[in-house]
């Protein structure tokens, strides 16, 4: 097993404090993935929860993942979870250091107040006085969330005062992969009301000091619950090692209801499966491997994308097209990249790999995020995407209609056009393959530029105005 540090720093340590009209929740980043490009310690968001015991509830369970192992439960793992803005929602997920259980807090709409939510991903501080602050949140205590330094701190950064070095294996990175490939074949298999999803959830046993997994078990619908068989039949879900599913516990008195996602029914000994609980204003959802001694990162979803040629520059094509979207939609990919929709779906799990997309099970929607692990691994597998970013931001693009203007390297100018959501270009590379390699460099910077890239020196133009 490929295993590195990785630094992650933050300008201070997460609090949580009081402050006149209710208590403030800061929330420091790390170095994250934003529209403009890599920023340290971005902002994504500064308002209100409106349930605040059930966020902290649900933040306390995606850490508890975060630095567990359910199996070889003697040693320790401990990774800051991920945050990604999507614009309408904040999700909070991780991975759990035996790589067999990915955990995702989704904030929606309805469980925020007062304040806009920014695009990006980074990691998040989640520290044990945090921990043990939000178990003392109460139902009545108004609470401010602050994703990322506050305004003051943003013009005043002097550089990180904190220094966290954590384990990062390579399987937990291949794990993300995995763990979206697989949930793109769950459908919802079963719903339960609230009081029949804490019956069933605490009747499950919890793991023993060594880790020992019960093993697979399985469950099928009867009534309103769920109840124990003690083989796999057809509209059976798999619940491989039950103790794993000990992090709702967090949340069980704040659910409105349980579903659960599986697979069809292919008489397989064992399964992945997700299990969902649905509470006010947000989604917490464990999705487990199918064995608590087998992680996600063997289970050798993605090879089929990887070992084809066209998915890596077809997975360029797509990564342009994302703008952290809360449902990233294959029919309107294939539409705005020419590509036929089962190629966009390779492409997709091509940029599952690194990290770049996941799956949300209750939408049945990719999702776009950018972990922030190894990303320089990631732009040394797309030079085009890399050299675009440069031209973006050194101010080498101009947009005006259906024009597009690109002062290359060499002083080298080359003309980009849009006809009917295509892109060409006047570039050799282009007239090489006419768009049957993907777009060129040249092409990618207009596609950043016109979805709102922004620069870090220079000056982008569009429609005749600077911007």
């Amino acid at each position: 097993m490929t295993r590195s540090l990785q630094a992650v720093a933050y300008t201070r340590p997460s609090v949580l404090e009081s402050a006149p009209g209710g208590r403030r929740l800061g929330l420091e980043t790390s170095r994250g993935a934003i529209p403009a490009g890599i920023e340290d310690h971005p902002r994504f968001f500064a308002g209100f929860l409106t349930h605040p015991q059930v966020a902290s509830a649900g933040l306390l369970a995606v850490a508890d993942v975060a630095a567990a192992r359910y199996h070889q439960q003697q040693l320790r793992a401990s990774l800051d979870p991920v945050v990604t803005g999507n614009g309408d929602r904040l999700r909070f997920e991780s991975f759990s250091g035996c790589g067999g259980v990915y955990a995702r807090l989704d904030v929606l709409a309805a469980g925020l107040d007062g304040g806009e939510v920014g695009h990006g991903t980074t990691n998040v501080d989640v520290n044990n006085p945090l921990r043990e602050a939000l178990s003392r949140i109460g139902t009545d205590d108004p609470l401010h969330l602050r994703v990322g330094p506050d305004e003051m701190a943003v013009t005043t950064l002097d550089g990180p005062v904190v220094e966290k070095k954590v384990p990062l294996p390579d399987r937990w990175l291949r794990g993300f992969a995995e763990a979206q490939v697989i949930a793109v074949g769950f459908d919802l298999r079963a719903e339960l009301p609230a009081a029949e999803a804490v019956r069933f959830l605490r009747s499950l046993p919890r793991g023993t000091a060594r880790g020992a997994s019960r093993g697979a078990q399985w469950v099928v619908t009867a009534g309103r619950g769920l109840r124990p068989t003690t083989r796999p039949v057809p509209g059976a879900v798999c619940l491989p090692g039950p103790e794993r599913l000990v992090a709702l516990q967090r949340v069980l008195r704040h659910a409105t209801a349980l579903r659960v996602y599986g697979p069809p029914f292919m008489g397989a000994p064992a399964a992945a499966s997700a299990w969902e609980v649905v509470l006010p204003g947000m989604r917490l959802t464990l999705t487990l491997s199918p064995e608590a001694a087998r992680g996600f990162s063997g289970e050798g979803g993605v090879l089929d994308a990887l070992a084809t040629d066209e998915a890596a520059g077809d997975a360029e094509l797509i990564a342009v097209l994302l703008a952290w979207e809360p449902r990233v939609e294959v029919t309107e990919l294939a539409a705005a990249s020419g590509l036929p929709a089962e190629r966009v779906r390779a492409a997709l799990v091509r940029l599952g790999t690194s990290g770049r997309v996941g799956y949300d099970t209750a939408e049945a929607a990719y999702f776009h995020r950018e972990l922030p692990y190894d990303a320089e691994r990631v732009e040394r597998h797309n030079p085009r995407l890399r050299s675009a970013r440069a031209l973006v931001e050194a101010g080498a693009v101009s947009v005006a209609g259906a024009l597009g203007t690109v002062t290359a390297e060499d002083g080298h100018v080359h003309r980009v056009r849009e006809e009917a959501g295509r892109l060409s270009c006047s570039c050799p590379w282009w007239a090489r393959y006419r768009g049957g390699r993907g777009p060129c460099k040249h092409a990618l910077a207009v596609r950043m530029v016109r979805r709102g890239a922004r620069v870090k020196r220079g000056t982008v133009r569009i429609d005749g105005g600077a911007r």
